[in-house]
């Protein structure tokens, strides 16, 4: 019995890292634009924090305690997905609200499909889409004390101006992860450094999703329209620390590529053609889906083999 191998799905990845010291590195780029969200929308923006944090380890306690299986919190992957789900609220949604797309996206989307490891699309988001569809008044409504008004995307479907500064350093309404992009990119630069993600995914997905806009968008190359385009509507926070989920994203270097492309266009397309001025959230779930494919289609060939022969 001691020699029974122990059999997992794949990939199999070996790391000089820890899962826990990972999601631990990931908190840690997550704290510049927490904090942002709490000087900027008050402690309604903290309680969202907490309560999410705190429903998504309970849930995934119980769950574990229930079922029999080892219990695995201390791994910390719960609180990354209660965090991203919270960044991703607007602070006017009860508190409720964040606790039941939390239970969703640990018990169904993560747990149900095997634990961490197993789910197919991105705990968080795919908790986020549930909620956008339940509750559609709750997600879009961005009014905060001292911050009101729409969103910048929703200003630029509708023709109207919007300050890329102002987006920049997050002085406009939206969910309270999103508005600050200085944050965001200095969370990105904490994962690139510690060598948490791929620069492929989030380089091809805002690459891709520039050059879509240049073409499609009908304004040609107007660098406001496309900055403000880059810093709103969770962009940088998916293109970050969504759509390079190590279990929801490919694992080949083509297929990371491809996989940022394809996120690229469909964002452009939900924004410039779809029914609202968002698309990360859908097209990052969308590519999740798109991942064993692409992982098929671009596995690297064995050297000294021949094209279409074993």
């Amino acid at each position: 019995m001691e020699k029974l191998m122990h059999i997992s799905a794949t990939p199999h990845v070996r790391s000089q890292m820890s899962t826990g010291r990972i999601m631990q590195i990931v908190l840690l780029s997550l704290v510049p634009a927490s904090v942002f969200g709490v000087v900027h929308f008050g402690m309604q923006a903290l309680y969202h924090m907490l309560v999410c944090m705190g429903t998504c380890v309970v849930t995934e306690f119980l769950y574990e305690a229930f079922a029999d299986r080892p219990v695995r919190i201390w791994d910390c992957s719960s609180l990354v997905t209660g965090l991203l789900l919270a960044l991703s609220l607007p602070v006017s949604a009860p508190l409720w609200v964040g606790a039941l797309g939390s239970v969703f996206a640990i018990l169904v989307i993560k747990m149900l499909f095997g634990g961490i490891g197993q789910n197919i699309v991105n705990p968080a988001l795919g908790a986020r889409c549930f909620l956008m569809l339940s509750f559609a008044g709750i997600m879009t409504n961005f009014s905060a004390d001292g911050i009101s008004g729409p969103t910048p995307l929703a200003l630029l479907r509708a023709g109207e101006a919007v300050d890329p500064l102002d987006m920049l350093l997050g002085n406009t309404a939206g969910t309270i992860g999103e508005t600050c992009v200085v944050a965001l990119v200095f969370g990105a630069m904490l994962l690139l450094l510690f060598g948490i993600i791929d620069l492929r995914i989030p380089a091809s997905y805002l690459i891709s999703f520039s050059l879509f806009s240049v073409f499609f968008a009908g304004r040609g190359f107007d660098a406001v329209y496309l900055v403000s385009q880059l810093c709103g509507g969770g962009l940088m926070l998916g293109a970050w620390f969504m759509a390079t989920d190590f279990v929801t994203s490919p694992i080949t270097p083509r297929g990371k590529i491809l996989y940022g492309v394809l996120l690229g266009i469909l964002t452009g397309v939900f924004r410039i053609w779809g029914g609202s001025g968002e698309g990360v959230s859908y097209a990052i779930l969308l590519g999740n889906l798109s991942v064993p494919l692409l992982e098929k289609i671009t596995v690297p060939r064995a050297f000294g083999c021949r094209r279409g022969k074993r």
